[in-house]
């Protein structure tokens, strides 16, 4: 099992956002925007069905699980509180939160449902998160150095998420959870995120006039698809989700790692 440590980040999020915070650059910076957006809604959902896979779970299993689950909803809820306070600043730059409303709409729908379809949900976000945390880690130079305390936000979330990646598969394959509906919403999944991502990133543009200029759609064809894009090298890592024998913690964590190794003073451990 993973031994997961709460962490508070010391880092200031009283302070404005500014516009092209990420590197001087609309694009990314309108990318990091939309996925913040999905946070607070996303990470409350994450964390109501990791809880309640555990309680389903036979009393023999729970303590094998019991300090993991702790661990991830205390990292998860601290994720949430941040990026809420993050778009509070962007909604007062005058962003328009379309995801989060959405998501809602869709997540009122699992009332009732086995929470075995819960946890696959979220586990295939978490793969998502986790593979695009890796890849993040790994190009941290990408973020830019405009807004330090926003790097330092992104590259701990990515930390963190990388270390709790396996916690929702793991519950779900402990609940008997079938590797065809794990499959099944995993393909969901991958067209909804991918769709939300791609609207908000469109609004946020739109809403800050940079959506039309020919340096806005360069910089996304270079993040997403260049020599090092995002698309392009997380492709592989999100193919593997399909195999039968997969399993998250078979992917490299050693970036996570390290970062927090060497960023042991941006964070304080919680109740330690």
């Amino acid at each position: 099992m993973t031994d997961l440590t709460v962490r508070r980040l010391l880092v200031d999020m009283e302070q404005p956002i500014q516009s092209r915070w990420c590197a001087g650059d609309a694009f990314r910076t309108a990318l990091f925007d939309a996925l913040s957006m999905s946070f607070p809604v996303g990470e409350q959902f994450f964390i109501d069905s990791v809880r309640n896979g555990f309680k389903e779970l036979p009393q023999e299993k729970q303590e094998r699980f019991r300090a993991e689950v702790q661990g991830f909803v205390g990292q998860e809820a601290t994720h949430r509180r941040l990026h809420a306070l993050y778009n509070g600043h962007l909604e007062k730059r005058g962003l328009v939160n379309h995801w989060e409303p959405r998501a809602r709409a869709r997540l009122s729908l699992m009332e009732g449902v086995d929470v075995r379809h819960w946890l696959a949900i979220t586990a295939a976000n978490e793969h998502f998160t986790a593979i695009f945390a890796d890849w993040m880690l790994r190009n941290a130079d990408l973020l830019g150095d405009r807004d330090p305390r926003l790097k330092t936000l992104w590259l701990w979330h990515s930390a963190e998420e990388s270390e709790h990646k396996s916690t929702a598969f793991d519950l779900y394959q402990a609940l008997g959870g079938s590797h065809e509906w794990r499959v099944r919403w995993f393909r969901r999944v991958t067209l909804i995120f991918l769709g939300d991502t791609l609207r908000q990133t469109v609004s946020n543009l739109r809403q800050e006039g940079e959506l039309w200029k020919w340096s806005t759609w360069k910089s996304a064809a270079s993040y997403l698809f260049g020599r090092r894009g995002l698309v392009r090298q997380t492709f592989r890592p999100w193919k593997d989700y399909l195999r039968r024998d997969f399993n998250p913690a078979q992917h490299d964590s050693s970036a996570s790692v390290r970062w927090l190794e060497d960023n042991a003073g941006s964070f304080s451990l919680v109740g330690r």
